[in-house]
């Protein structure tokens, strides 16, 4: 069983990552966060939620990037 815990840490790394390299596929985020595919495809659910990432075309792979945020007043 994957804890709420797991997929929030999950979702950090991913956050980071994408922070520092602009884009990743689903494909790309398995490797470089090496965690397993489930808890990849969690963790960006939950960020895609929250606004913080779009997630892109199937056909491309999934690619994710961070989303554009407005500045707060």
């Amino acid at each position: 069983m994957i804890s709420i815990t797991e997929i929030g840490i999950a979702a950090g790394d991913i956050w980071h990552y994408l922070d520092e390299n602009g884009e990743a596929t689903l494909d790309q985020l398995e490797k470089k966060i090496a965690k397993k595919r489930e808890l990849i495809l969690m963790s960006l659910g939950w960020l895609a939620r929250e606004g913080h990432v779009t997630i892109g075309n199937p056909e491309a792979g999934f690619p994710a990037k961070l989303a554009k945020r407005q500045p707060q007043l």
